[in-house]
C-alpha cells in the first residue's frame, strides 16, 4: 500500500533545511514540503496563514499561534502539535520615530502605533509585554492596522483601531512621522537601510531581552505546527510521527553550527556560544511541559485583548497523542 501523500507549508529557516533537502523524512508519509512565506513570498508564495485558515490549502502548516488560538476558540477544524518553529522577543521589534519624543515604553501611551494586524502574534505579544513588564496600558494607544485579519475580529469596544488604506505603507508612515511607533515581526525596510529617522524603542534591546528571559524563563513562541482535523482523523499516528520528524530536524540543525564557517557570519560560532551562555542549551524546546508557562501567559494576553472569549486550556490546543510531551 502506497504511503499517503500530504502537503506541509513552512518558512525556510535553518531548522527546516533538513526537511526541505530531504535528509529528514517522516515515516510512512509521502510528504511534500512547500516553501511558503507569510509576509514575504517564497518558492510557493506567501500569505501562508490565510491560505490555511481560510481555504484549508495545506494538510499541515506552520501557523500563527495567535490566529490558531482564535480559530480553536471558534471550533474551526484545526489541531496543532507542540512544535514551535518561530520565536521572537517583542522588545527588539518595537520601532519608533526618532522625533516622536518616545524615550521610554511609557511614552507610547496616547501615541499612534502601527501593527501588521491586531491578531498577529508579535502584535499580541508586544501589547501584552508592554502592559505586563512596563505598565503601559495598551488600550490607551491608537492602533493603525496595515492589512485585513487572518481570522475576522469584532471591533473591540473602547479601543481605537483604524485599518489603513491598501496604498499606505506603515514603514514609510513611521519614517515620515505619520506614525509614532511600529510593532512588527519583520523590521521595516526603512529601518534596515539606515538613517536617523527610525530607531528601536530600547537602546539596548539585547539586555532587555536577556532580562526578560531570566525573569520569565522562555523565548516567546510565535508559530506552531497545525493540521487539518480531517487529516489527523484519517491518519491517527500522524501527529506523533510529524513531531518526531521535527525533533530529528532540530538535532541536525544544531550540528550545523559545529562548523564555525557554516553561516555567513564571521563570528557565527562565537554568537552560538554567546547565546548558549545567555539562554541555556535549548531555548527552542518542543513539547507541552517546557512551554506551558509561555502558552498560558499568551492565552491570558489573547483573552485580555478580546481575541478569545474564554480561557483555553493548554492541553486542549494539541493532539491527544502529544499532550504528555
Amino acid at each position: 500500500m502506497a504511503d499517503p501523500k500530504l502537503t506541509m507549508a513552512l518558512s525556510h529557516y535553518d531548522r527546516h533545511i533538513p526537511l526541505f533537502d530531504g535528509s529528514v523524512r517522516p515515516d510512512g508519509v509521502d510528504l511534500q514540503v512547500l516553501e511558503v512565506g507569510q509576509s514575504h513570498p517564497l518558492k510557493h508564495g506567501q500569505d501562508r496563514h490565510e491560505r490555511m485558515l481560510q481555504k484549508g490549502e495545506f494538510d499541515i502548516c506552520e501557523l500563527s499561534l495567535s490566529s490558531y488560538l482564535i480559530a480553536k476558540s471558534r471550533g474551526m477544524p484545526f489541531t496543532a502539535i507542540p512544535v514551535f518553529p518561530r520565536r521572537l522577543f517583542s522588545l527588539s521589534q518595537i520601532w519608533v520615530n526618532a522625533d516622536a519624543g518616545i524615550k521610554s515604553p511609557q511614552d507610547l501611551t496616547g501615541k499612534k502605533v502601527g501593527l501588521s494586524t491586531f491578531q498577529t502574534t508579535l502584535s499580541v505579544l508586544a501589547k501584552g509585554d508592554l502592559q505586563a513588564e512596563y505598565g503601559v496600558p495598551w488600550r490607551e494607544i491608537d492602533w493603525y492596522i496595515s492589512k485585513d485579519e487572518a481570522v475576522p475580529l469584532k471591533p473591540l469596544k473602547g479601543v481605537k483601531m483604524q485599518l489603513l488604506n491598501p496604498g499606505q505603507k506603515i514603514g514609510g508612515m513611521l519614517e515620515s512621522g505619520e506614525l509614532d511607533a511600529l510593532m512588527v515581526p519583520h523590521p521595516p525596510q526603512e529601518a534596515l537601510r539606515g538613517g536617523r529617522a527610525i530607531r528601536r524603542l530600547f537602546a539596548d534591546p539585547k539586555l532587555e531581552e536577556t532580562n526578560y528571559f531570566r525573569k520569565n524563563r522562555y523565548y516567546p513562541i510565535m508559530h506552531l505546527i497545525a493540521f487539518k482535523d480531517e487529516v489527523l482523523k484519517n491518519h491517527r499516528s500522524l501527529a506523533s510521527n510529524i513531531m518526531a520528524m521535527f525533533d530529528r530536524a532540530k538535532e541536525v540543525c544544531m550540528q550545523y553550527y559545529d562548523d564555525p564557517n557554516w553561516s555567513r557570519f564571521v563570528w557565527g560560532r562565537h554568537l552560538f556560544e554567546e547565546e548558549r551562555n545567555a539562554f541555556g542549551e535549548d531555548p527552542w524546546p518542543h513539547g507541552v511541559k517546557k512551554n506551558r508557562a509561555n502558552l498560558e501567559r499568551f492565552i491570558g494576553y489573547s483573552l485580555d485583548q478580546g481575541l478569545i472569549e474564554k480561557k483555553l486550556e493548554v492541553e486542549g490546543l494539541f493532539d491527544a497523542s502529544t499532550v504528555d510531551s
